[in-house]
């Protein structure tokens, strides 16, 4: 026979008696401490700084303020219960006080305790309250108070249903003809309740902003990686290109000595081969990098050489736009100048994107030491409109810069443009671009880059 399914009711009512004996049976000792508040908390933050580092202990002080105040009305309402011993008078007084500020380490023990002693403090109170003294009225309330703000909504729900069940048979098996039950039921229900939807909203705001931190740093992690997969592409073809002049030259180089060496013939041929190996690792490193909609170039990467044309295409946007080059202009390494081609190019398309109507000027210093850059904008003239999808070009130059072991700066100007510095060191003895020699040098007629070259059998596919 199978087993008779249960109903959704006894599910609910298991789930209830399990979290029951979880928050109070379970965890009654547990040890809880109070922390301080955050430095970062807005309550600490607008006070001054001499007395900021003691206000990460407010919460202790409200909570020890709440003890000292759970004296007073205990003391209060003492009615010479006992003979009217004053020393047993000022003992019980501390009992609910007691309760109150052991909530401070151990919420649950500090409720099971305030419960506990309820019957004791009506006894030594001697009044007509029954079945909750002026001082356990008081004490309980702020210790389901506390609990709640430190404990799940399903905690204090519990306590508040327990403490209203132990009143209510109190009052069955008493003689008193005034019961305060109703009020007490009342009272700490609406405190509790109050008390748990500050800490759930509390906890929710937390929760929100932690959660927007990590959607944040996945982002920003996100587009450094994109970023970087960019690069990755431009700088493929770079390299492939320089692998394949390899290759060209290692292959022409024994047709231009009479009579080589079957040794000198080797190592050409060995050198060819490694360059097509390379390329072919290359063309693999491309395949994984690529992404769905990415179509090989068909021409080569840009150099410093073509940024007037993009001035050109800049200005028919209505970007107004100066270019000044100081030093003596010289070839530097494929890899620099086309970083520094993409860098001039995201500066400008920053300026058309966040300051439109404004001016910019283009500054390209040649130095012994390396490559100077300089693009800086003035204020915007008209409203800039909104711009999905922006703010990753200042990470794709960082990155690029951060590649050749520069130095960059991006920050406004005190006329309320902006301006992106950049240093891109470059050796005096760094390689410039690779020269094939007798191999063509026009896009048309070079090899593709994309491709290892072979004399003996067909290129492969796009890389």
């Amino acid at each position: 026979m199978t087993e008779k399914t249960r109903s959704p009711e006894f599910h609910l009512a298991q789930n209830a008696l399990q979290g029951l004996r979880t928050d109070l049976f379970h965890d009654a000792f547990a040890y809880r401490p109070l922390p301080p508040l955050s430095p970062d908390a807005a309550l600490v933050q607008w006070l001054p700084g001499r007395i900021r580092r003691f206000a990460v202990w407010f919460p202790h002080g409200v909570v020890l303020a709440m003890a000292a105040f759970t004296v007073m009305i205990t003391y209060a309402g003492m009615s010479g219960g006992y003979g009217g011993n004053d020393l047993i008078e000022v003992l019980a007084s501390l009992v609910p006080a007691t309760t109150v500020a052991l909530t401070l380490v151990r919420p649950v023990l500090a409720w099971w305790l305030s419960l506990a002693v309820t019957p004791f403090l009506v006894a030594v109170g001697g009044g007509v309250d029954y079945p909750w003294s002026p001082g356990s009225f008081a004490g309980h309330t702020m210790v389901m108070m506390v609990v709640a703000a430190r404990t799940r909504p399903r905690t204090a729900a519990w306590m508040w249903i327990l403490t209203t069940v132990y009143s209510f048979v109190a009052d069955a098996g008493g003689s008193h003809y005034a019961s305060n039950s109703g009020a007490l039921a009342v009272v700490s229900g609406v405190a509790v309740a109050l008390v748990s939807l500050i800490a759930v909203n509390s906890n929710t705001r937390r929760e929100v902003v932690a959660e927007r931190t990590v959607t944040a740093v996945e982002r920003d992690r996100r587009t450094l990686l994109e970023e970087r997969t960019n690069i990755a592409r431009e700088l493929h073809d770079v390299v492939a290109h320089h692998m394949s002049v390899v290759a060209i030259q290692a292959e022409a180089a024994p047709y231009r000595v009479e009579n080589p060496p079957p040794e000198l013939e080797q190592a050409f041929a060995t050198i060819r081969e490694n360059a097509v190996i390379a390329l072919t690792e290359l063309r693999r490193v491309l395949g994984v990098v690529r992404a769905e909609d990415y179509e090989a170039p068909d021409a080569p990467q840009p150099t410093l050489a073509d940024v007037d044309r993009l001035l050109d295409n800049v200005r028919g946007t209505g970007l107004a736009v100066e270019k000044v080059v100081t030093g003596a202009a010289r070839e530097l390494p494929q890899g620099v100048e086309l970083s520094a081609y993409r860098i001039v190019q995201e500066a400008l398309s920053n300026s058309l994107r966040h300051a439109p109507g404004a001016t910019a000027r283009v500054e390209i210093g040649y130095v012994l030491g390396g490559l100077g850059l300089r693009v800086v904008n003035g204020p915007p003239t008209e409203q800039a409109k909104p711009s999905p999808g922006a703010g990753h070009g200042i990470t794709g130059m960082r990155e690029r810069v951060s590649m050749l072991d520069g130095d960059m700066t991006a920050e406004p100007t005190a006329d309320g443009g902006y301006e992106v510095t950049v240093f891109l060191p470059v050796p005096a003895d760094a390689p410039r671009t690779a020269d094939a020699g007798d191999a063509p040098k026009t896009a048309a007629a070079s090899p593709d880059v994309t491709r290892p070259i072979s004399l003996d059998k067909p290129a492969g596919g796009h890389a």
